[in-house]
Order: C-alpha cells, then structure tokens, then sequence
C-alpha cells in the first residue's frame, strides 16, 4: 500500500498520515521496494540448565507445594545466575499434574431431602411511596423433584421461620424426611462442645427441635462457608429476581405474596428444570406420595416473651402493636406467640388474643378493648367483637312465656271476682 500510493505521487508526509505509520518506517519501505522483510531470530530463552534442574526435580517431586519464589531461593543460594521466569517455566515441566475436582452433583431420592434459606430483597410498595422496605424471601425447595414453596416476610425471626415452616407443609401436603439449613441464627445455634473439650456437633435452636419433632423430620446444617451445598435452593433465588421480581411493582407485601404465588403456580414450577429435564410439578406428583403425611394435630409450641404496655394501650411484638383491654392493670404483661396467634397473658390470665400480622408498623386494635369511641382520623383497624347488650333495670325485665300461660292466668283472675255462695 506504501508503495502504491508513492507510485501515484503521494509525500512521504502524506503517506504518513493516511497510514499512520511513522515517517521513517515509510521511507524505509519506499527505499526496499517490493524485498520482504528479513527477522532475525529471537535471542533463546535462558534456561536453568545444569546442576540445578536435577535439584529442583527432587525437590518438587519431594514436595510438591514448593513455590517457585522460594525454590528460586533455594538454587540461589547455591549459585544460580538466573532469574524468576526460567525458574518458572521449568517447574511447569517437571511439577506433578495436580488432580482436578470436578463437581459431583448430588441428587436425592423422593421426599428425602429439602432444603431451606433465606434471601435479602429491597422494594418500594406503591402504599408507601418513597419509602424503600427490606423483605426477605423464605425458599423451600424439594431435593428430588425441585418443587418450589417461597413467600416474602418482614423478618427473620423464630416465630415467622416457624410458620413459614408450617405453611409450606401445608401448601406440599407432607413432610421430607430432612431439611438443609445454612447457619441461620433461627436454626443453628453454633458448635456444641463435648464433655472431654471435643466437637460434640451441632447446636439446634430448641423450638426448631420442636417442630421437627412434631412433624418428624430431621435438620441438617451445612458446613461453614460451602454455599454450594445447598445449591439448589441458592440457585432459585437468582431465578426469582430475575424471572419475576425485577420490574413488577407491589401495593403492599400480601400483593408481592399473591403476585409470588401466582408466578410459582404459572411459572415455575410448571417449567422443564434444566437439570432434571422434567416438568416440576409432574415430577413433585411422583415424590408427594414419599412425604410424611402432616400431622393432625396442628403444631402449638409457644414462645413466651415479656412486654411493657405503651402509653396508649398496645404491646410491641415482632414490629407490629396489639392492643389490650382498657381495664389491664399492670404495664408489664407475658406474651406467648404461636405459629399463628399472639396472647396477652396478665397475671397468668389471658387478657386479649391477635392473629400474627405480617410486615412491621402494623397495629392491631380489638374494638372491645376500647370503651370510647375512635377518633375521627383514626385509620387504626378494629376488631369487632361481639357486644353484650346493655342491662335493663329491675322493672324493665320481661320473661317470655307462652301464651297459653297468660289464658290461664286469665281465667283465674275471672273466677276469683266472681260472688262466692254462702256457707252454711
């Protein structure tokens, strides 16, 4: 090309700068011509050559996990002129072959296995806008088949762990026979040391014990920091967000949960899983007859805890308020809080009872619990509960009776007015 376009009269300038090439370059090749290049060779690698060859063999085969930079060292100190890269490259044909680990995916047999964790979300609910919540979704997911069972909560306290436990027993209709957890602060407590110092093994919290106890399964934990362990419930999470989270937007979290549950009934687990080739919820059909039946007597293990009553009559439970009765006396009060309900106990006396709500800020108010009316800008929402009517006074009373008791009081009254014959 540098010779064409001087052929048509080009400055060497010029050629330089449509080329980019550097002036004396296009002089260079204008003033050879059509003659190709010569190279001259590469100057040879320098080796390490000699004695130290045969020391760095032994020693390699001796201990393979040398490094280079050390036996670099090494051979330096008994008079190696070179430098590092040599070292290297030689060792690169002389170091045993390390063998490489493949994954080995491991499957389970029908209902023998779930596995369970949680996953952090941010969002912004359409009620509260402007104000970006943190939800966490629970995820439980079959071993064998790959059914999936999630749902987004507030926490991830014991009491919403439980239920959520209980819901997706419900919702599966069994039990497997184990659940793999990761080292949540719900379900793994820590190592529990022996008698003689050793490692005694895994320390459960104890109303997880519970719950496997009463619905006969068995908790695992993974070991520290192997996430793949529990790969196939971590690897649904990134599924979620991108399938169905990312770019929806929710009123409040019971929408996010029916818009959830709609997109696990219509998407995933109706899909071909990649790994296993078969349809989810055709393959669960096959594994649901391998659960253990759900018990049927419901789970009702209860967590006691101590509470302060606020100024305006309400006690604090997991972020949201619940209201007791205006008549309570004491401002400290137990509250014992099942998979489903909250109740106030005062003095051992159960006082009021709430369903769990989901979410935080919520409150909570029984109707009953307050004698005055609510203000007129009260958005708080009542429970109504049934009200006695109001007592009559003592001669408002009135029995209902038949009326043929009232006919014969009637014809009572009518013989006793009657004149009464003389006696002899």
């Amino acid at each position: 090309m540098i010779l064409e376009l001087a052929r048509e009269g080009l400055t060497v300038s010029a050629i330089a700068r449509q080329t980019g090439l550097d002036r004396k370059t296009v002089r260079r090749y204008i003033a050879q011509g059509l003659e190709p290049p010569r190279y001259t060779p590469r100057p040879p690698k320098p080796t390490v050559g000699g004695p130290y060859e045969a020391y760095l063999r032994q020693r390699v085969i001796a201990v393979p996990g040398l490094s280079a930079r050390r036996l670099l060292r090494e051979i330096q100190a008994l008079g190696y002129p070179g430098g590092y890269t040599a070292v290297k490259d030689y060792l690169r044909t002389v170091r045993p072959a390390a063998a490489k680990g493949y994954e080995q995916r491991f499957e389970t047999p029908p209902g023998h296995q779930a596995q369970v964790d949680f996953a952090h979300f941010k969002t912004s609910f359409t009620d509260e806008p402007g104000v970006e919540r943190v939800v966490w979704l629970f995820s439980l997911v079959l071993g064998h088949s790959r059914m999936l069972w999630a749902r987004f909560v507030a926490r991830q306290d014991l009491a919403t762990v439980l239920r959520c436990h209980i819901a997706a027993f419900e919702a599966l209709g069994g039990v497997p026979a184990r659940i793999l957890y990761d080292r949540m602060k719900t379900a793994v407590l820590g190592e529990a040391a022996g008698d003689d110092g050793t490692d005694g093994g895994i320390a459960y919290n104890a109303r997880l014990l519970d719950l496997a106890t009463h619905y006969g399964f068995l908790p695992k934990a993974c070991k520290p920091y192997r996430a793949k362990t529990k790969g196939k419930v971590e690897r649904p999470f990134r599924y979620i967000r991108q399938d169905f989270f990312l770019g929806r937007t929710f009123r409040n979290l019971d929408d996010l949960n029916g818009q959830l549950r709609q997109w696990l009934d219509q998407v995933a687990n109706v899909r071909r899983h990649a790994t296993t080739q078969r349809i989810v919820v055709e393959h669960f059909a096959e594994e649901r007859p391998h659960l253990k039946p759900v018990p049927a007597i419901p789970y009702a293990t209860v967590l006691s805890l101590e509470r302060r009553i606020t100024k305006d009559g309400m006690v604090s439970v997991g972020g949201n308020l619940y209201s007791v009765p205006d008549s309570t006396r004491r401002r400290a009060v137990e509250v014992q809080l099942t998979a489903d309900q909250v109740q106030i106990l005062e003095e051992g006396r159960r006082i009021a009872v709430h369903p769990v709500l989901e979410g935080r800020g919520r409150r909570h108010l029984i109707a009953g619990h307050r004698v005055l009316p609510p203000p007129v800008n009260s958005t708080t929402p009542r429970q109504s509960v049934p009200q006695a009517p109001p007592p009559r006074r003592p001669g408002e009373i009135v029995t209902p009776r038949d009326l043929a008791i009232y006919d014969a009081i009637g014809r009572h009254l009518a013989q006793s007015d009657a004149p009464r014959e003389a006696t002899p």
